[in-house]
């Protein structure tokens, strides 16, 4: 049922034009967060994920040569000990 009346009309035709303001100002407004957003993660100091993994695949060697001079001095201590 539709009605004659031109006040409904024109009310209907202005809050549908309201509701696709709305959707627009909320498109602009979650579109300018999200470059802002990027802005600022581009200023901050990330790394990527390949020089993370490169660093961490470095880390674990010098940890392993770490432990294994330790081991080898240990054993050298112990010949010192044994031989006096």
């Amino acid at each position: 049922m539709q009605s004659e009346n031109p006040f409904i009309a024109d009310f209907v035709k202005l809050m549908n034009s309201a509701a696709g303001t709305l959707a627009g100002v909320g498109r602009e407004a979650r579109d300018s967060a999200r470059e802002r957003f990027k802005e600022l993660m581009g200023e901050m100091d990330f790394v990527s994920r390949e020089e993370f993994d490169t660093v961490k695949d470095l880390a674990a060697k010098a940890r392993e040569e770490t432990e294994a001079l330790k081991k080898r001095i240990d054993e050298l201590e112990m010949r010192l000990i044994a031989k006096s």
